[in-house]
């Protein structure tokens, strides 16, 4: 894990820094029905193991926006911020689900700060590539541009 302690001057200095990778992360069936309560996103090919066996991908998938919400629990692991008075989640600029991730299968992020700028109001933007890889996968679950503030 990177710990940043000096706040926003400290964040600059990230840019172009890959952060390495989180932990794996089980996606399990009972996760992704979570996920379907939540959303009210029922399709098959995610809540119905007995269908699913016989469909596209020989058993349950995971939603790709489930997928996407992972970003935040696992990229926690890759940077703690410090010195900061507030951070938030400013958006994605491009996302993608090249590969399905299949229940069962593990999940990790690879993170890396493509650019920091500064932004009006005393803060930073951080644009960071993410690269959701799944285990024994040549293809990435999800690969997404993510855009997050920081001010001091």
């Amino acid at each position: 894990m990177t710990t940043i302690a000096n706040g926003l001057e400290a964040l600059k200095g990230l840019a172009g820094k890959h952060l390495g990778r989180s932990d794996w992360l089980e996606i399990t069936q009972d996760r992704v029905n979570t996920f379907a309560d939540a959303t009210n996103d029922h399709q098959w090919i995610h809540v119905d193991p007995e269908r699913a066996k016989d469909g596209p991908f020989g058993g349950t998938i995971a939603h790709g926006y489930l997928t996407l919400s992972l970003l935040i629990p696992l990229f926690n692991e890759l940077l703690d911020i410090r010195g900061v008075q507030m951070s938030i989640n400013y958006g994605l600029e491009k996302v993608r689900f090249p590969s399905p991730v299949k229940v069962g299968a593990k999940i990790r992020l690879a993170a890396t700060v493509a650019e920091v700028e500064d932004v009006p109001g005393d803060g930073v933007q951080m644009l960071l590539d993410f690269t959701v890889e799944i285990d024994g996968v040549a293809k990435p679950a999800c690969v997404a541009r993510a855009v997050y503030r920081h001010y001091a």
